[in-house]
């Protein structure tokens, strides 16, 4: 083959390659249906060009529905615009701002975010936080602090260790409280119904036997 033939040939080939080929390009989204096993947007690209049912690729693992209004990157294949791929978005309006170098968030488009910090510190500002799990585990090697007016369980709460209730302590048993082991009491003890020792009353109507046979009246 001589130059010049190969010359044409080559210009040929490249010609081939960039028919096929056309740059990434933004657009900005319009709508998302979320409901299919891939993602798909609709989006206004290049010269308000309406590009409807483009794949959103996102990594294993992880999945976003961005808002109305979000940019996204589009990469045409086959250098049709109408087959193009979605693999990347932003929405300023709603992104972290701020974050220090090394560090990583999470966020909805209400205010809902996670922040990786710096000093291995995990952030999240929510207005509710909820676990649906089988069993849940926390290993905390210096202390668990809860700042909250409530803390409640809907059935058993288990101290395997020492329970403090610095700030008074009421106790409601529906089938009756029992304690096992010695009781220290530093203080007033006050009891409105009955109580007992080893069977025995001794609360404020119990008697005793008298010096004659009979019995004492209750205490005064």
């Amino acid at each position: 083959m001589s130059l010049v033939k190969m010359a044409r040939k080559t210009a040929q080939v490249v010609q081939q390659i960039g028919d096929t080929m056309r740059a990434a390009f933004r657009g900005k989204i319009t709508l998302v249906v979320s409901s299919e096993p891939i993602q798909r947007v609709q989006l206004n690209g290049l010269a308000d060009e309406v590009l409807q049912e483009l794949e959103h690729l996102q990594e294993f693992g992880f999945a976003s529905n961005p808002p109305e209004g979000s940019e996204a990157v589009v990469i045409p294949l086959g250098g049709d615009t109408t087959h193009g791929v979605v693999v990347a978005t932003q929405h300023g309006s709603f992104r972290i701002k701020n974050l220090n170098p090394g560090e990583t968030a999470i966020f909805s488009q209400d205010g809902a975010k996670i922040v990786i910090k710096r000093g291995k510190i995990i952030e999240a500002d929510c207005d509710v936080f909820r676990v649906n799990c089988q069993h849940y585990e926390v290993n905390a090697s210096s202390a668990a602090d809860f700042k909250t007016p409530k803390l409640e369980t809907s059935a058993i709460l288990t101290a395997q260790g020492q329970f403090n209730g610095n700030g008074g302590m009421a106790v409601e048993g529906g089938s009756g409280a029992r304690f096992k082991g010695n009781i220290d009491l530093k203080g007033d003890f006050e009891s409105t119904g009955k109580v007992t020792n080893n069977g025995k009353n001794i609360g404020s109507d119990h008697k005793h036997r008298g010096d004659s046979n009979g019995t004492t009246s209750e205490p005064l």
